[in-house]
């Protein structure tokens, strides 16, 4: 809770920080020496900053390594500025003016929490703490038992503080949070004994039973959720999300209201549920065809990294035995030079060595040139096969869109003859259904219902458009990238093995400077 202090509040800063960490560095030789060469703020694993009046976390963003964290007895309003320690295992912010538990969501790694003597009145926002085993949250202003409920959720948690909040004054506290967290060890820093566990058991079997019963229900619907939306990606992976039903038809007429009005015309409902089979079974076709194709593209990216790797590592096994054999003949040539007393047999030693490691550079970078040219090889390959897979699938999707256009052309024309047809009975009288009135003001004359069905068409006509683009572009995108990540990964790949080799030979080489003949006569 908040207290008195006589200097102003403060907000972090590196100084601070900096100052903590000297502080609290080792103190032995080694720690002088830090101090003197300066403590990098990404080595540190615990920080210590209680009693400081901090009111606003900020600048711990270096600490990245940091797995304890101590904040409390300040006046810290609201928890902020955690978001890059991951790594944190142990965090304490009691004692400060907290009203809200927030700012968590990235301490994945977090199992001790305490927020004790704060202001909170709900408990939440801890979903992504899923290595909580004690969270602390004593003297703060927690009335509702549903709190408790939401504590359910974490498996580890074993500890609990709830004494000096509001719900820890009900009649049957201790049962109450024993029934409903059948896994805690200790509340209130005493241990749960197993007789006050049976009684617990047995006093809220029903209202628990309850519980577990709209859990699982909650559980699976979750589930189920997940599964839907791992399919639509996996839809969205091979282009052809919301295919696989009415989804297209649909997003036809839902902003066509000329369409929806030319609907309630004699015959028009037949018409268009005609069509709508005929249309869904098409997307169906895309649908699955899709899937497929994308299934084959997996595989063929998949035939492609296994090449890849496999001629990596052969020519890596390969450099291996070559750079072993060298380094066998290595150490026996700088122990024959250094036995060596005699001026000209050294630099004849030490020009057959300087020989050898330049014959070494020639192997291994012979080597890296096979795998380049292997690879390209391969890439180029593979660059034909995925852009045939990707070329067959868009011409195919594209027969199968225009058979939609199709589709849409031949009801157009349908419906247009039932609204002439209409048109013409309304205007003899002979037009014995009862249509509602905004349909009735369309037969005003012909051009006012040929709008109106042409206006409907070209609606029906820009959403196929816009599919098709979408599916086109997004295939084509998907290809072009991967082909250019293929070619760059390469490109880099290349880089690094040829800096390795020169890092090797000129470590090798400063082997070979650092022998110099008079300091081997000495």
């Amino acid at each position: 809770m908040n207290r008195l202090c006589d200097t102003e509040p403060r907000v972090m800063d590196e100084e601070m920080l900096r100052l903590a960490v000297v502080e609290q560095g080792p103190r032995d030789e080694a720690g002088q020496l830090a101090k003197q060469e300066g403590i990098l703020f990404k080595d540190v694993q615990s920080l210590q900053l209680d009693f400081q009046n901090i009111l606003r976390i900020d600048s711990l963003w270096q600490f990245e390594n940091l797995r304890q964290l101590r904040l409390d007895n300040n006046t810290i309003e609201k928890i902020e500025g955690l978001e890059n320690l991951t790594h944190l295992v142990w965090l304490d912010l009691s004692f400060n003016n907290i009203e809200a538990i927030e700012g968590l969501d990235t301490l994945v790694n977090l199992e001790d929490l305490s927020l004790s003597n704060n202001r909170i009145s709900k408990i939440d926002s801890l979903d992504a703490l899923v290595k909580l085993q004690v969270l602390s949250l004593g003297n703060n202003e927690i009335g509702d038992v549903m709190n408790i409920i939401y504590l359910r959720r974490f498996k580890d948690l074993r500890t609990l503080s709830l004494s000096g909040n509001p719900v820890a004054e009900a009649e049957d506290y201790r049962l109450l949070i024993c029934a409903y967290l059948p896994d805690l060890v200790y509340l209130d820093f005493r241990r749960i004994d197993d007789h006050t566990k049976e009684l617990a058991e047995a006093k809220h079997r029903y209202v628990i039973d309850e519980l577990k019963h709209q859990e699982s229900r909650m559980q699976a619907q979750l589930e189920d959720e997940r599964a839907r939306c791992r399919e639509l990606e996996e839809h969205k992976a091979a282009f052809v999300e919301h295919l696989n039903g009415p989804f297209l038809f649909d997003s036809m007429y839902a902003e066509d209201v000329e369409g929806s009005q030319l609907s309630h015309l004699p015959g028009v409902d037949e018409l268009l549920q005609t069509y709508k089979d005929k249309f869904v079974a098409i997307c169906l076709n895309i649908f699955e065809y899709g899937l497929k194709q994308q299934e084959k593209r997996r595989v063929e990216l998949d035939t492609f990294m296994g090449c890849v790797q496999e001629a990596i590592q052969e020519k890596q096994e390969q450099s291996k035995a070559k750079i072993a054999k060298f380094e066998e003949k290595h150490l026996l040539s700088l122990s024959s030079v250094r036995d060596d007393s005699e001026l000209t047999n050294f630099e004849m030693k030490m020009a057959e060595h300087s020989e050898d490691l330049a014959e070494l550079v020639d192997v291994l970078m012979t080597l890296e040139m096979q795998l380049v040219e292997q690879l390209e090889e391969t890439i180029n390959m593979f660059e034909r096969n995925i852009i045939d897979l990707v070329g067959l699938f868009v011409e195919n999707v594209q027969s199968l869109m225009a058979q939609c256009r199709d589709l849409e052309n031949h009801h157009h024309e349908k419906l247009l003859e039932i609204a002439i047809s209409t048109l013409e009975k309304t205007v003899k009288g002979e037009l014995d259904e009862d249509l509602p009135d905004a349909v009735r003001s369309l037969f005003v004359d012909k051009d006012t219902i040929l709008n109106a069905v042409g206006a409907s068409h070209d609606i029906h006509l820009l959403k196929l458009d816009n599919r098709e683009d979408e599916l086109v572009t997004g295939v084509n995108s998907w290809c072009a990238h991967l082909l250019d990540k293929i070619h760059k990964d390469e490109i880099m790949r290349n880089r690094r093995r040829v800096k390795e080799i020169y890092q090797y030979v000129d470590h090798v080489q400063s082997e070979l400077d650092s022998l110099e003949f008079s300091d081997l006569l000495d």
